[in-house]
């Protein structure tokens, strides 16, 4: 693992990169509400994801100045236009990267980052061959999920009723392009034994058939 800084704001975003030993692809997280690359679930995902040959790249969204503002507004989190322009940045740098410029790229997003993942998509259909989310809020995506292009897994929990119901509609949007998974017993945090788990195996299997060819450097 190697921490990097994103050039994409002033002073950089703070990352974690990790590559196997011929990795086949790359995983970019977007992490949820008021969370970070810390995350005790995306970075157990982001360990399964390098067992299974796919680099990962887990960066904070926002810098440390305004985690402390959004700790108190709760509004960065939601600006979803913001986040995904910073992915989209994010994108722009692997590409250049000596370690990640070749390597097809998958986004993984949890909650209000799966939302900015999509558009993030959407604004790099030529870059961003997968997208996974988790218990993700994909309605707020908006009207970028009729432009994605990007092969999209949608999972979320049994139990998580409401978000059920936007994660359908965010399907139907994105059309053939999507699919919609139910994790039997799982709540929107996937904290139940064994249901992380089956998230990881599902999300593995998605970008280990989906990123296959090096993109082009």
């Amino acid at each position: 693992m190697r921490e990097v800084s994103v050039p994409v704001v002033d002073g950089g975003l703070v990352g974690d990169v990790s590559v196997p030993g011929g990795a086949g692809g790359v995983v970019l997280f977007a992490h949820g509400s008021g969370s970070s690359r810390h995350s005790p679930r995306n970075t157990a995902v982001g360990r399964a994801l390098n067992d299974r040959g796919l680099a990962t790249v887990l960066v904070d969204l926002l810098t440390a100045d305004e985690e402390a503002r959004d700790e108190v507004t709760a509004e960065l989190r939601f600006d979803i236009g913001m986040l995904a322009e910073r992915l989209a940045g994010i994108v722009d740098w692997m590409g250049a990267d000596p370690e990640l410029g070749r390597l097809p790229i998958g986004l993984f997003g949890a909650s209000t980052g799966a939302a900015a993942a999509l558009v993030a998509a959407a604004a790099r259909p030529d870059r961003v061959a997968a997208v996974v989310s988790r218990g993700g809020r994909p309605d707020l995506a908006g009207s970028s999920l009729t432009a994605v292009r990007a092969p999209t897994l949608l999972l979320v929990g049994g139990l998580d009723e409401q978000v059920i119901v936007l994660n359908e509609q965010a399907r139907d949007a994105l059309g053939e392009v999507a699919e919609l998974r139910i994790v039997p017993g799982a709540t929107h945090l996937f904290e139940e034994p064994g249901t992380l788990e089956q998230v990881a195996d599902q999300a593995g299997t998605w970008f280990t058939t989906h990123l296959r060819q090096p993109h082009p450097a």
